[in-house]
């Protein structure tokens, strides 16, 4: 998600020696339990049935057998509000995502708190010179960052992640792919984040999805970061013949639910416990063409699901 934008207006072989190496460390304890057999999910993915019906909407969620989810905003409720229907229907937000421009990082991280969340997150993060009119601008001014523009956002994530350890909260930083694109110098806006930012401040939320697209496999990040990752968005696209690193909506290949795209997450959630990851949540893009977005839901929790 990107924290101010949009929200508002591979193959087996070295994946599977990877995910066999971190296994062979792995203790007994993670050994013995599957993110698969208990995934979270994304309510941004819900968002606009959220806003329809708080309470039915996060029922319909429940029913079909997630247990913890992640917010984006509060369907316009008070976090107290949120909160309460969350425990109504039985569900545990373990995390957060930075939504509103217009809330204080004050205000945000006590929302945090009240939701009982454990983890704020937030993904770029950038000061428009001039005004942001549509999705289309954002898109542009995003495309243009330079390699100084991410240094300048890794030290504002460091800030953030030191306010954020202030009021007893972990700090972590959501991927999508631009930042997978290639410099000069053959390095990545990625690296650059992970490089500039505090390891203990700034977290890593690894949104398998759009790294794949990206052409970045989730399993190299584990093995380049180890202890960074803490959360995976689990997701899925068409597939495509090379790596996209735009949001251009021309560019960017069709949304599909969890097992009829093209990433195995086998591998991925094989390797995942050992790097450090606490907890995957489900997040479908819009459009919703095949399924209505409770059908899509059920059909990538029973996706996963099968993987446990």
């Amino acid at each position: 998600m990107l924290s101010v934008s949009r929200r508002t207006m591979l193959k087996k072989g070295p994946m599977a020696a990877a995910s066999m190496t971190f296994l062979s460390t792995m203790s007994p304890m993670l050994r013995s339990e599957s993110l698969a057999a208990a995934p979270g999910i994304q309510l941004y993915t819900v968002g606009k049935e959220l806003t329809e019906d708080l309470s039915g909407t996060l029922a319909k969620i429940s029913a079909i057998g997630y247990k913890i989810v992640e917010s984006a905003g509060t369907a316009g409720k008070t976090a107290a509000e949120f909160r309460k229907a969350l425990d109504t229907a039985g569900l545990k937000c373990v995390s957060s995502h930075l939504f509103s421009p217009n809330q204080s990082l004050e205000q945000f991280f006590e929302d945090v708190k009240t939701l009982g969340a454990e983890y704020a997150v937030c993904s770029v993060i950038i000061k428009p010179t001039a005004p942001i009119k549509s999705a289309d601008d954002y898109i542009k001014l995003i495309a243009a960052l330079t390699q100084d523009d991410y240094k300048k956002m890794a030290a504002e994530l460091n800030t953030m992640g030191s306010q954020a350890k202030s009021a007893g909260i972990q700090f972590a930083y959501h991927n999508h792919n631009m930042e997978f694109q290639k410099w000069s110098d053959g390095g990545t806006p990625y690296d650059t984040l992970m490089a500039e930012t505090d390891p203990s401040l700034v977290k890593i939320e690894l949104d398998c999805g759009w790294a794949d697209l990206g052409g970045r496999s989730p399993v190299d990040v584990f093995r380049k970061y180890p202890g960074r990752v803490r959360m995976l968005h689990i997701k899925d696209f068409a597939p495509v013949t090379h790596p996209v690193v735009t949001l251009d909506r021309q560019q960017v290949p069709e949304p599909t639910e969890l097992g009829k795209g093209h990433i195995d997450y086998r591998p991925i959630l094989a390797a995942a416990p050992v790097a450090g990851v606490e907890h995957i949540f489900v997040e479908q893009e819009p459009p919703f063409t095949k399924f209505t977005v409770f059908e899509a839901a059920k059909v990538d929790y029973d996706y996963l699901r099968s993987l446990a």
